[in-house]
């Protein structure tokens, strides 16, 4: 993914950044690396070019111009700005990009956005902060050289006229994101959307700051193992990179803003102040709050209030899982016990559909009392039916494997066998 970064510098030596794109530099110090003569050290590989001016020269030509309108002589003016786009490292290894060709790219994105500035156009190809990435510096002359056709991104009359000042506003660097988005999707190299806000939010100067911390911490652990001891603590980790962990760790967990903001304060001492709906977290070793909006939309109250509502809907419906799975054991093991298990063989026993007839209860029949011959004739007629009735149970497969003494127990309870006189 291509990225851009604006840098305005107020320095009158435009010779400087001459150097810096022709000269080895320190990262972390911004200061030049220099050989065991005191001398500068060429960088290994670069393409440099000038638009509106020579690129070795580029310097002397800014002087010229700001003396012709006398602009950009007190120390407060802003004398150049400086553009850097950053490509991604698998645009080299997948789609084949080239210094040459991100060459080419920078020099249609400057002469586009930048018309009528002097401009250098410089691509690296040895990595940007050990990143291993090729990227395009572009640095204009603050001072217009040129009128120029009046285009749609200039919000200003004199924006297009020789002798006016670059002008850098919101718009216009969402004009320039989206200018850079249009151009690397056209030559299908990766690209995220620049002007959606990010996750999280990580300033060049928090960025800088994470690097001299781990130089700092590095070093003093590699003394600690020097005298034989152990460090505590091998990562640095700035105030906002632990105000995002302990966010993080905290809205995993909570449920409410009350219960995420107890456990910010009894977990991690971080106080959590919400102004016009806002929140803001302050360090504990801070004495100004820090809004969600510079730690990234994932630390803002929208993202964070949904967050608390998802969890507590998987929270009740954990719970309503839970409190199904003990009935249904409940339910499993009550279905399981022996007085159950007989109750079910013999309603699986009784609800077979078939010509069998129930046989009729001579002690509950008024009339088998009274009458002798009557009762015989019952009796017969039951053995008949109980004949009949274990042939049927014979010929089913589906009370195969039912054990008889529960079978004829079954058929004990609802064919009541005549008692023996």
């Amino acid at each position: 993914m291509a990225i851009l970064k604006h840098i305005a510098s107020k320095n009158a030596d435009y010779g400087e950044a001459q150097r810096y794109l022709l000269f080895q530099y320190d990262e972390s110090t911004n200061k030049p690396i220099l050989d065991e003569n005191g001398e500068l050290i060429p960088r290994k590989e670069y393409i440099m070019d000038g638009i509106n001016c020579d690129p070795f020269t580029f310097d002397m030509e800014c002087r010229e111009l700001n003396a012709l309108y006398h602009k950009n002589e007190s120390y407060d003016e802003i004398k150049s700005h400086h553009y850097i786009i950053s490509f991604d490292p698998k645009d080299a290894i997948e789609n084949g990009l080239t210094g040459e060709w991100a060459q080419q790219i920078g020099m249609e994105y400057a002469k586009k956005n930048f018309p009528g500035h002097q401009a250098l156009v410089c691509t690296h190809m040895d990595g940007h902060n050990e990143s291993g990435n090729i990227h395009v510096h572009i640095v204009i002359n603050s001072l217009r050289k040129y009128d120029v056709e009046r285009q749609d991104f200039m919000e200003r009359a004199c924006d297009s006229r020789a002798g006016y000042k670059h002008h850098v506003s919101k718009d216009y660097l969402i004009h320039l994101k989206q200018s850079l988005m249009d151009i690397c999707r056209r030559e299908h190299l990766h690209q995220v959307d620049l002007l959606a806000p990010a996750e999280k939010k990580i300033t060049d100067r928090e960025y800088h700051a994470k690097r001299r911390g781990q130089k700092k911490l590095d070093e003093r652990n590699r003394q600690l193992r020097a005298d034989g001891l152990t460090p505590r603590k091998t990562e640095f980790q700035t105030q906002k990179e632990f105000l995002r962990s302990a966010i993080e760790d905290a809205a995993a967990v909570s449920c409410s803003q009350e219960d995420f903001q107890n456990l910010l304060l009894e977990k991690y001492n971080v106080k959590l102040k919400v102004s016009r709906g806002r929140f803001s977290y302050l360090h504990p070793e801070r004495n100004k709050y820090i809004t969600g909006r510079m730690l990234g939309t994932h630390y803002v109250e929208d993202y964070l209030l949904e967050l608390f509502k998802e969890n507590a809907e998987h929270k009740e419906n954990k719970k309503k899982t839970v409190d199904m799975g003990k009935y249904n054991m409940e339910s499993k093991k009550s279905a399981t016990s022996p007085s159950n298990l007989l109750q079910e063989e013999t309603v699986s026993v009784l609800f077979i559909k078939s010509d069998l007839r129930l046989v009729v209860d001579l002690q509950a029949c008024v009339k088998a009392q009274q009458n002798a011959a009557y009762a015989n004739k019952v009796k017969l007629s039951n053995l008949k039916e109980m004949a009949k009735t274990v042939a049927y149970i014979k010929s089913m497969d589906i009370i195969q494997g039912i054990p008889w003494k529960i079978l004829f127990q079954g058929l004990r309870a609802m064919l009541p066998f005549p008692e023996k006189n």
